[in-house]
């Protein structure tokens, strides 16, 4: 990959890192309920959960590059058309008021309980087959290893912003409970920034043929 993509990518998967989204508000929530060991459980075991849906897309995005050079070209195009529509309803739903209760369920259930909600969350398996594919040049070589850190990437910043999260939380716990605006403008500047990255993506970046 050329420079100018890794740097794209990166900055991508950054904005997306941070952006309020369900992972953010779901650490937050363990740790107001169980504090700071929770929520760090939480976020490790979403972590492992995401990487479930790394591997799964590595290994189905090499077999479709390899089957039709069209579909995979036809998946990127798609997949940017869905990140457009996500930045939309994410916009949308900020002006929802989130709920931040939970009850506390200790750190080693946190984590199981973690690993299961991620790894069985289709639309977390959505986005990733809708940003991914994205960055993935077939030319540059073989797809499925691009494909696999590119997402270790993307979950390492997911992780990391979720236990910053989880450090900010335990250490003002009524925080993000009392200021609901501001989670409300956080939530529609992000999904802003979503729907521009699916924009760009569809009329910068042209999908490369193997």
């Amino acid at each position: 990959m050329d420079f100018s993509s890794v740097a794209l990518f990166l900055v991508a998967a950054l904005a997306i890192a941070v952006s309020p989204g369900p992972g953010i508000f779901y650490v937050a929530a363990r740790t107001l309920a169980g504090g700071r060991d929770e929520g760090l459980a939480s976020s490790l075991g979403t972590g492992l959960g995401g990487l479930v849906h790394v591997a799964a897309g590595a290994v189905g995005v090499s077999a479709l590059v390899l089957a039709s050079a069209e579909a995979f070209t036809l998946l990127k195009i798609v997949g940017a058309i869905y990140l457009v529509w996500l930045g939309i309803k994410t916009f949308r739903d900020g002006r929802v008021a989130i709920d931040m209760r939970a009850e506390a369920t200790g750190a080693r259930r946190a984590f199981r309980e973690g690993i299961v909600v991620e790894a069985l969350n289709p639309k977390t398996a959505a986005f990733f087959l809708a940003f991914l594919p994205q960055f993935v040049d077939p030319a540059a070589g073989p797809v499925w290893l691009q494909f696999l850190l590119l997402g270790m990437v993307s979950v390492m910043l997911n992780t990391a912003a979720d236990i910053a999260v989880v450090v900010m939380a335990s250490r003002a716990r009524s925080l993000a409970l009392a200021r609901p605006s501001l989670l409300r403008r956080l939530r529609q500047g992000a999904g802003l920034a979503i729907a521009s990255l699916g924009v760009a993506l569809v009329f910068a970046r042209r999908p490369l043929s193997p």
